[in-house]
């Protein structure tokens, strides 16, 4: 049986554009690794014990999904840091909210999110897991 995602792959027209994004706007680590078959070393974005690889749209990695374009991606992260504050950070880098904040349902019970765009214009939502009898 499935168990966890290790990791996703984000294909990103420039990544260095998509690292500074992921690491200086929302908290993300940088990590530089060597694949074990000896390929040129890659970047991946890492928090808590996930990971997002990171593949350039002009040279994706291979092998890679079948069309590997940048901006496809709707992807909801889990914050411990309420969405107000996410709301702050987002104005304060001038960032605009895409939609919310809104109650939604994840994988595990009731949310409370706000949706951004990253600079390829993937659907970021940055949640908090809710009380179910939090009627915000």
């Amino acid at each position: 049986m499935i168990t966890a995602i290790d990791h996703i792959v984000l294909t990103a027209a420039d990544p260095d554009k998509t690292i500074v994004f992921y690491c200086d706007v929302l908290g993300m680590e940088l990590q530089i690794f060597t694949p074990p078959d000896g390929t040129p070393a890659r970047r991946a974005l890492c928090f808590g014990n996930q990971k997002i690889n990171i593949h350039e749209a002009s040279a994706p990695y291979v092998p890679h999904a079948g069309n590997p374009v940048a901006g496809a991606v709707d992807i909801c992260l889990l914050s411990d840091v309420p969405v107000a504050d996410w709301q702050r950070r987002f104005a304060d880098h001038g960032i605009a909210i895409e939609h919310g904040p809104v109650a939604k349902t994840g994988a595990m019970g009731p949310l409370w999110s706000v949706y951004v765009r990253d600079p390829d214009g993937n659907l970021i939502e940055i949640s908090n897991q809710t009380d179910p009898l939090d009627s915000r």
